[in-house]
């Protein structure tokens, strides 16, 4: 039996504003029963823009199965903030969601919101690392149980089992505990992009923190490569960092125009893989592609014993074959692939402050 390949694709579709658009995509995207699918984001000015975040909480109860994970970028934001939010979408989807980590390396960005100027790309990466860290210990400050709703004594909470995090950093310093409970799926689904050419030697330094920051915090990394025998080097590589439980999805256009094309899409999946677990889609015009993938690609691969039938679980985690983490505030928890941060914070609420 052949190994089954993980496929996702991208929601972008420039210019577009209305809710319906995006609920047909994901519903197509679901009818194909993909793992998950991206929307971009950015702090750029682009007209009729929408925020991906929000438009995935809007997709959430309009499917049932399929992934969702926004692009969220950290920074000019707050990771207090950020893991609130995406746990608040791992909760409306029941266990899909998925965070897409971003960053916003422009003048331009820097200016819209007013509080500090544009840094490099490694600081940035650094930065975003940071964040993560911080999203992973708030997700895990509610232990599982940690919710115990009795009635006859007006009890909510169990308090000894929630955790301040005691995060200190160069970028944030985060008290916590989480004002949200654990996430159904412990905590939801990390992605990052990476290029080939980020492990590269002599890759610039906002490549190696980009690269250091998928290695450490990523589920999934969705690589840049410009054919099976770069993905290979890179996945190799990436995988010597981050371990076998990485989820490395290639980029492959989808422009699907006739037969001719959707065949030969079809086999380059079948035959392209090039060390990676499958590919994430990027559509050259949304509802024509994702309704070829879903009618002849996927059928196609179902064929060969490469593709699921349908889900076979319900979470986005099950979907990728990842194990569902255990909170590291739980007794006897395995500890996590982060290095940890020393603690030094000592206030008694919840804060973030930079």
């Amino acid at each position: 039996m052949p190994r089954q390949l993980h496929l996702s694709a991208a929601l972008d579709s420039p210019g577009r504003f209305d809710a319906g658009h995006f609920t047909a995509l994901a519903r197509l995207a679901e009818r194909a029963t993909l793992d998950f699918v991206t929307l971009d984001d950015s702090y750029a000015p682009e007209p009729r823009r929408l925020d991906a975040l929000a438009t995935f909480a809007r997709l959430a109860p309009r499917t049932r199965g399929l992934g969702l994970v926004p692009t969220v970028t950290t920074t000019h934001t707050e990771p207090f903030h950020t893991s609130t939010s995406v746990n608040t979408l791992d909760w409306v989807s029941e266990g899909r969601a998925g965070w897409l980590i971003g960053i916003s390396d422009t003048e331009a960005q820097a200016r819209a919101f007013g509080r500090k100027g544009v840094a490099p790309a490694d600081e940035l990466w650094a930065e975003a690392a940071d964040a993560a860290e911080v999203a992973a210990r708030l997700w895990d400050s509610w232990e599982d149980d940690a919710e115990i709703r009795d009635v006859a004594t007006g009890r909510f909470i169990d308090r000894d089992k929630l955790h301040y995090i005691d995060f200190e950093g160069p970028h944030f310093s985060v008290r916590g505990p989480s004002i949200t409970p654990r996430p159904p799926q412990g905590r939801p689904v990390i992605a990052v992009p990476v290029a080939a050419a980020d492990l590269a030697p002599g890759a610039p330094a906002g490549s190696r923190a980009r690269v250091e920051t998928a290695s450490r915090y990523a589920d999934v990394v969705l690589l840049d490569a410009p054919g099976p025998a770069a993905r290979l080097t890179a996945a190799t590589e990436l995988r010597l960092r981050a371990g076998e439980s990485l989820r490395i999805l290639a980029r492959l256009t989808a422009d699907l125009p006739d037969s001719a094309a959707i065949e030969a899409l079809t086999r380059e999946i079948t035959e392209g893989g090039g060390g990676v677990d499958g590919f994430h889609l990027v559509p050259a015009e949304p509802a024509r592609d994702l309704a070829a993938v879903a009618d002849r690609v996927v059928p196609a691969l179902r064929e060969r014993g490469l593709f699921r039938v349908g889900y076979t679980g319900a979470t986005l985690r099950d979907h990728l074959g990842l194990a569902r983490p255990a909170s590291r505030y739980t007794p006897a928890a395995a500890v996590p692939r982060p290095a940890a941060a020393p603690a030094a914070t000592t206030t008694a609420h919840a804060e973030v402050t930079r």
